[in-house]
């Protein structure tokens, strides 16, 4: 092995983010205070959405947005399994059943054939899911939930700043972001919601808070899904940084879309019509005629020092908690991704030297 180790992700974390936390410290207003107020008004501003709400990370901005919607008990919310777990469990907080669509090849997407064919009179909304940094197609999901009454709520927690027909991701429903450390931007933990109806953030306020408009008066049962200022003051550095970020991360990939798109066997991302695509995660597919195993190409990287991810392993619906839950689903392009896919390095902090690395040693482990 020559050269760094390059890591899958690295959160881009530098003097500015530190004066922003100390001063925030200094300020001695920690939990949910100004900064916070000030990073929901200029997210809101960035995704052309009258309101954000700021909690305390993703899985909660799910969980707080399905309650503003009156998910509950008895109802049925239907997603994608090819997600990390967070997708499906916080429908389960709720106490609503997760009904899982398969996906798309093309863009690891839910399937919006899929997700009609799913729809049942106990439906209540759906929940797509726009993974590794591509929006779903979403003018057809969107008919689907507005002709049958659905609420829609979007896992938008890898697409912070992804377009679809010139909207952002997160605009066409309720919209849920997540700020964690290896995202596209970071608040060290984080998360926020988005919409446009006034009802839905009020609810989503009271939810974050115990319940609470007035201090001590709880209307309502809630969480402790509060954002400190600490977090909101990096976030507000990171969002001024999140277009380059997201431009890096492109070329990046396109880059290695170029590079890699001979190698026999490895299918790169594609990015469908309509879409910008903001590459919070690089990932190929190793089919069978690929030189190797997936697990062997995964280890030969490793063994030349470039950091790989497989997201994800196991799809929801085959993880042990949801088969004790009796979940027996026939999801076959969910099971076959699960089985083939690789992320490698795209983030900002990748360099041309980096690629060049990613790309040789691709091509090398290809060639034997």
């Amino acid at each position: 092995m020559s050269g760094r180790h390059i890591p899958i992700a690295e959160p881009d974390i530098g003097p500015d983010e530190i004066a922003a936390v100390t001063a925030a410290m200094e300020a001695k207003s920690l939990a949910q205070g100004s900064r916070v107020a000030e990073f929901e008004e200029r997210f809101a501003e960035f995704m052309s959405v009258k309101h954000a709400v700021a909690v305390n990370s993703g899985t909660a901005a799910l969980h707080t947005a399905l309650l503003a919607l009156g998910v509950g008990p008895g109802d049925e919310v239907i997603t994608s399994s090819f997600s990390f777990i967070a997708s499906g469990n916080s429908i389960l907080y709720t106490g609503a059943k997760p009904v899982f669509a398969d996906i798309r090849e093309e863009d690891f997407n839910i399937d919006p054939a899929a997700v009609e064919a799913a729809i049942t009179p106990k439906t209540k909304a759906v929940m797509p899911v726009h993974l590794f940094g591509q929006p779903c197609d979403m003018e057809i999901i969107n008919d689907i939930c507005l002709d049958r009454g659905l609420a829609l709520v979007e896992d938008t927690c890898q697409s912070h700043g992804a377009t679809y027909r010139g909207l952002c991701a997160g605009t066409f429903g309720t919209g849920c972001f997540s700020f964690y450390p290896t995202k596209n931007m970071t608040t060290g933990e984080g998360g926020m919601l988005t919409t446009d109806d006034a009802v839905v953030a009020d609810k989503a306020r009271l939810v974050r808070a115990h319940g609470m408009k007035v201090r001590y008066h709880h209307e309502t049962l809630g969480y402790n899904y509060r954002m400190t200022d600490m977090g909101a003051a990096i976030g507000l550095v990171q969002l001024e940084k999140l277009v380059g970020y997201n431009d890096r991360r492109f070329q990046n990939a396109m880059f290695l879309n170029e590079q890699l798109a001979d190698v026999k066997g490895l299918v790169t991302p594609s990015i469908l019509p309509d879409r910008t695509h903001v590459f919070h995660q690089y990932t190929v597919r190793i089919t069978p005629e690929f030189a190797l195993k997936r697990d062997d190409f995964v280890k030969a990287l490793g063994d030349r020092g470039i950091g790989n991810g497989i997201y994800y392993p196991i799809p929801i619906h085959r993880q042990q908690v949801y088969l004790d839950l009796g979940y027996k689903v026939n999801l076959p392009v969910t099971d076959m991704m699960a089985e083939e896919v690789v992320s490698l390095p795209v983030h900002p902090n990748v360099g041309p030297a980096d690629l060049e690395r990613i790309a040789a040693a691709v091509k090398e482990i290809a060639n034997g």
